[in-house]
């Protein structure tokens, strides 16, 4: 490559790759209680959308396994269950301060449906 040529392609600015998520993301950090074929499990739900969430938990559900998550509003008046399948599963190690290593484990969920709790379909009767 000619010099003028390497300066030019210096100064371009780097392309983006193409937004390829067909919803907006909320990314707003709260725990959920997972539950599935593999048992229960805690975990931080991240980057959420209409679709799916992301989910923090130290321990990752199987490749297409169907999941129960389970949220509350943070007054704990209002609990949500969304039914889901893993779609895929991240692990990732990275360096922290002072050279202390950090590790991230989840799983990527996809919403099929929602169901109202117990509680929520009482109520519901009740004020009817």
């Amino acid at each position: 490559m000619s010099r003028r040529a390497q300066t030019t392609a210096e100064k371009l600015p780097a392309k983006r790759p193409a937004e390829r998520r067909r919803q907006s993301r909320f990314d707003k950090v709260f725990a959920v209680y997972l539950a599935g074929d593999q048992g229960s499990a805690r975990g931080i739900a991240r980057n959420i959308s209409s679709g799916g969430m992301f989910i923090e938990t130290a321990a990752p559900f199987a490749l297409g396994s169907g999941v129960r998550v389970t949220f509350t509003t943070s007054e704990g008046r209002a609990e949500i269950i969304a039914k889901g399948e893993v779609r895929y599963q991240c692990a990732l190690e990275f360096g922290g301060p002072e050279g202390q290593r950090g590790q991230l484990r989840g799983i990527g969920v996809r919403f099929l449906s929602f169901e109202t709790s117990a509680r929520e379909q009482h109520e519901n009767q009740v004020l009817h």
